[in-house]
């Protein structure tokens, strides 16, 4: 079976989210981490978050990345298991019962965007339209004959044209700073 793991192909995650993940963590889409708020409210640093991380599940950090791996069955089992223990303390699950079926539907969801051959890696697009939260994923593969090295050496993507808003990285970096 296959399931997600965070990377980071550059220090960027660092400083665009208020917690990044650490790489190589198993991950879920984390939609449901904004669920309590409004998203056409959001500013800055968890606007970001919401529009292009994927959650990941040990850390709660986010990443704006992640690659298809292989697991077995216990890695997916202890994932679940993390899951609703995160679940239950940080995002109100009144009971582990109640955790664990969200877990498992998360875990779920994410297996379901592993239809991509192993090592494939993912970035999120997430809009918040007519009352519903919508999620895009794009699939990001080398150009012919080229390699993963650097985190914009790759430009091919299947699925939705990819987001029509354009973050300045280098402002949101500059006002960190300040």
């Amino acid at each position: 079976m296959k399931l997600l793991r965070t990377i980071r192909v550059d220090a960027s995650d660092t400083f665009v989210f208020d917690r990044s993940s650490q790489p190589g963590e198993w991950a879920v889409s984390g939609a449901f981490a904004f669920w309590s708020k409004d998203p056409a409210k959001l500013e800055g640093k968890a606007r970001v978050a919401f529009r292009s991380g994927f959650l990941g599940v040990e850390s709660l950090g986010w990443s704006t990345l992640v690659q298809v791996v292989e697991a077995s069955e216990n890695d997916r089992s202890a994932l679940v298991d993390t899951l609703a223990k995160q679940l239950l303390q940080h995002f109100g699950a009144p009971t582990i019962a109640a955790a664990r079926a969200a877990a498992e539907d998360e875990v779920t969801f994410a297996q379901s965007l592993c239809n991509v051959p192993r090592d494939g890696v993912i970035a999120v697009h997430r809009t918040f339209e007519n009352g519903a939260v919508r999620e895009t994923f794009r699939t990001l593969r080398a150009k012919e004959g080229g390699k993963l090295a650097r985190a914009f050496s790759f430009i091919e993507s299947e699925g939705d044209d990819g987001p029509g808003e354009h973050i300045d990285l280098i402002d949101l970096a500059e006002r960190e700073q300040k």
